[in-house]
């Protein structure tokens, strides 16, 4: 069984103390947050600041304190780890790259987790949003 690892961030924004949550569209079809594969001799916060760079062109904040991990096999013989984190970001201007991605936008929470399109990111999401309420109490969701 050959192990895989990803990191990457369920990123947000303040809009007149509303968060809005980034949300990218897999050239696949699929939406999801940016995340992907570690590079040699990465830690996971620089897997998942470059990634986040690579997929939207957005710089981001990441608190580490928030970590959560999936687990699943994308293909036969093969284990999938992706961390996550939270991460804001102070100038959500997107450029997305168009070789991975069709699409990347901010939304309200509702709308973002009814974009979602695998249950274990919605599980992920629903984490993130519970945590950002308990440490953010300054904006609303």
């Amino acid at each position: 069984m050959r192990k895989e690892k990803s990191c990457g961030a369920v990123v947000y924004t303040k809009e007149s103390n509303l968060l809005k949550f980034l949300l990218i569209k897999m050239n696949q079809g699929h939406w999801s947050f940016p995340k992907g594969h570690m590079d040699s001799g990465e830690t996971e916060l620089e897997t998942a600041l470059r990634e986040i760079k690579e997929e939207t062109n957005l710089d981001c904040v990441i608190d580490t304190d928030f970590r959560e991990v999936i687990t699943y096999s994308p293909y036969p013989n093969v284990i999938k780890d992706v961390v996550f984190f939270v991460g804001e970001t102070f100038s959500p201007k997107l450029k997305v790259q168009t070789e991975e991605l069709s699409q990347a936008a901010f939304f309200t929470e509702e709308e973002a987790f009814n974009l979602i399109t695998y249950q274990t990111d919605k599980a992920i999401f629903e984490l993130a949003v519970q945590y950002l309420k308990v440490h953010n109490k300054e904006v609303q969701l």
